[in-house]
C-alpha cells in the first residue's frame, strides 16, 4: 500500500473501500441522520491535574475494605506495578462515548462514523504520547503488554533458527513468547540487579550480524530500576538488529521517547498496557515501523484485516488494521487515550518527584527494622520507578504480605512477580534449587513482598504501611516459625 493511499484511508476512517456489498461487506455510511449525530459539548468546568489534587480523581481509594476483625478502613493500595486503578477522567470519557458508540468502520450510522473516528484519530495520540514520527511509525492496538508482545513474537520469528537477545531482567512477557519460538540469548544482571550493557555489547559482538532483535524492559517490576533503552538501542543497530522495548512499568511513571539523540538511539518498537497507567479496560498498544510490520503478520485472523477473501485467495490489508483481527476494544483505547493526557497534565517531572520522595521514605523506614533484606541498591535509587522489594531473613514472605493485608488493610504483591530468573538471581537461589519448586505462588517457594507506588499514593500511607509493618513483624516470625510449610526468609 502507497504512503498516499495510507493517508487517504487515514483521513476517511468511515470508508473501507477493500471490501463490497457483493460478498458480504459493507462499507461505512457517508452520512447519518440528524439523530445520529454527536450531542453538543456542554460547558463543563475546567480542572487542572496535578500532583497534589490527583488523588481526588481516582476511582476506589477510599473505598473501605473489611478486615480479619470485621473493621473496615479504605485499602492502602501498595500493588500498583500489577495494575492501577482507573482515574475518574478515563472512566468518564469511555460513559461519555459509549452514548455514541457504533461498529468500527464499516457501519452504517452516524454512530459508527463518530466511533471510527475516533478510533482512527487515536493512534496519532498514542504516537505522539511516546514521540512517533507518524511518516515512519504506526500504531496497533492490543489487550497488554502481554498480548503485544505475543503478536510481535509471531510475526516477527520467521524461523526457529532465529536469534532474539534479551536480559536476566526481563518479565515472563518479554522472555517467553521468544523462548517458544527461536533462539534466545541472555545478558546478564550484576550483584545489584542492574543489567549488564557491557554483556549486551558482547553478545551481539559474538553473534555479529546473527541477532535479530534485542529485546529489554524499559523499567523492571521487580527492582524499578530503569533501562538506558537508547543506548541499547545504539549497540543493537550498531550490529544489524532491532529493539523491542516492554514499556509496560515505565508509561505510568516517566516521559518516554521513541525518539533518541541521534536517529541511531531511536526505538523501533514500544509496547505497553493501559492497565498499568490508570485505564484498566483491556487497552494497550504497540508501536512500530510501517516498513517492518507491513512485511509481517501475525499469527491472528479473522475479520476486519482483510481485503477480500474468495474460495482459493486472501488479501490482507497493511498494518495496522492487518494486527487487529476482530471488533476493536473502543473502550480500552478511549481509556487509554483520556489517562495519556491526564498524566501528561500532572507532568511527568512532577510524578518522577513524587515516586523518589516516596521511595525515599520507604526504604529509609525499611533499613531501620531488624533482619530486613532490601533488593537492588538501596543507596543510589535515582534509577528506580516507584517500585521496593524486601524480605525478612526469618520471616516468610507470604505469611508477613497475607498479614498486611488482613490486618492492616495493605495490598502488596509476594512472589516472584512472573520474572522467576531475575528473582532466583537477587535471592541467590541456584538455577538447580529453583527446579524443585511447586508453584510460584505457594508459601513452600521463595518470594519477596513488593511495594509499587502509583501517583496518588502519599508519604501518610508510607508512613502508616512502616508502622503497620513493625507491629506485625513479631507476629510473623511466630507464625513463621509454628508453621510446616513455612520456610524462613522465603
Amino acid at each position: 500500500m502507497s504512503k498516499a493511499t495510507k493517508n487517504f484511508l487515514r483521513g476517511l476512517p468511515a470508508l473501507f473501500l477493500c471490501c463490497s456489498l457483493t460478498v458480504g461487506c459493507t462499507s461505512a455510511a457517508s452520512s447519518s441522520s440528524k439523530q445520529d449525530t454527536a450531542p453538543e459539548e456542554s460547558a463543563e468546568p475546567e480542572i487542572k491535574y496535578t500532583i497534589d489534587n490527583i488523588r481526588d480523581y481516582v476511582v476506589g481509594v477510599d473505598e473501605p475494605v473489611e478486615l480479619d476483625d470485621g473493621t473496615k478502613r479504605p485499602l492502602i493500595n501498595f500493588d500498583n506495578a500489577a495494575t492501577t486503578p482507573p482515574l475518574k477522567p478515563a472512566q468518564d470519557a469511555i460513559e461519555k462515548e459509549m452514548k455514541m458508540y457504533g461498529s468500527i468502520g464499516r457501519g452504517f450510522s452516524g454512530k459508527s462514523n463518530h466511533s471510527t473516528d475516533v478510533y482512527v484519530e487515536s493512534r496519532d495520540a498514542v504516537m505522539e504520547f511516546v514521540g512517533a514520527n507518524p511518516s515512519t511509525y504506526t500504531c496497533f492496538y492490543v489487550n497488554s503488554t502481554t498480548d503485544g508482545l505475543n503478536k510481535l513474537a509471531s510475526a516477527l520469528v520467521e524461523s526457529k533458527d532465529d536469534l532474539i537477545l534479551t536480559t536476566r531482567m526481563e518479565h515472563h512477557a518479554d522472555d517467553l513468547p521468544w523462548r517458544e519460538r527461536c533462539n534466545v540469548i541472555y545478558a546478564e544482571v550484576d550483584d545489584q540487579g542492574r543489567i549488564i550493557y557491557d554483556d549486551i555489547e558482547r553478545l551481539l559482538a559474538e553473534n555479529e550480524g546473527k541477532v535479530k532483535y534485542v529485546c529489554v524492559t524499559a523499567a523492571s517490576n521487580v527492582t524499578g530500576y530503569i533501562t538506558d533503552v537508547h543506548r541499547v538501542a545504539k549497540m543493537a543497530h550498531a550490529h544489524g538488529a532491532k529493539i523491542i522495548v516492554d514499556g509496560a512499568q515505565i508509561v505510568a511513571h516517566r516521559k518516554f521517547s521513541m525518539k533518541g539523540e541521534t536517529p541511531e538511539e531511536d526505538i523501533d518498537f514500544f509496547v505497553f498496557s493501559a492497565h498499568k497507567m490508570y485505564s484498566p479496560y483491556g487497552g494497550g498498544a504497540v508501536i512500530g515501523p510501517w516498513e517492518i510490520l507491513d512485511q509481517h503478520m501475525p499469527t491472528f485472523y479473522g475479520g476486519g484485516i482483510v481485503k477480500i477473501v474468495t474460495d482459493d485467495d486472501v488479501y490482507y490489508k497493511s498494518s495496522p488494521e492487518s494486527y487487529e483481527a476482530g471488533s476493536p476494544n473502543y473502550a480500552g483505547v478511549v481509556g487509554m487515550v483520556k489517562a495519556m493526557e491526564v498524566l501528561k497534565e500532572v507532568g511527568f517531572d512532577a510524578i518522577e518527584e513524587h515516586e523518589k520522595r516516596l521511595n525515599k521514605k520507604l526504604i529509609e523506614g525499611l533499613k531501620k527494622l531488624d533482619g530486613v533484606i532490601i533488593y537492588g541498591d538501596s543507596e543510589n535509587i535515582d534509577d528506580r520507578v516507584g517500585v521496593v522489594s524486601f524480605n525478612f531473613e526469618d520471616i516468610n514472605s507470604y505469611i508477613m504480605a497475607a498479614k498486611l493485608a488482613q490486618s492492616g488493610g495493605i495490598a502488596t504483591r509476594r512472589g516472584a512477580f512472573c520474572a522467576h530468573p531475575y528473582v532466583w538471581r537477587l535471592m541467590g537461589i541456584s538455577n538447580e534449587e529453583a527446579k524443585t519448586f511447586e508453584n510460584c505462588i505457594d508459601m513452600k517457594t521463595p518470594g519477596m513482598i513488593r511495594v509499587s507506588f502509583g501517583i496518588y499514593n502519599t508519604e501518610e500511607e508510607v508512613d502508616e504501611f512502616l508502622k503497620v509493618l513493625g507491629n506485625l513483624i513479631d507476629e510473623s516470625r511466630e507464625t513463621t516459625k509454628l508453621t510446616a510449610d513455612a520456610v524462613p526468609g522465603y
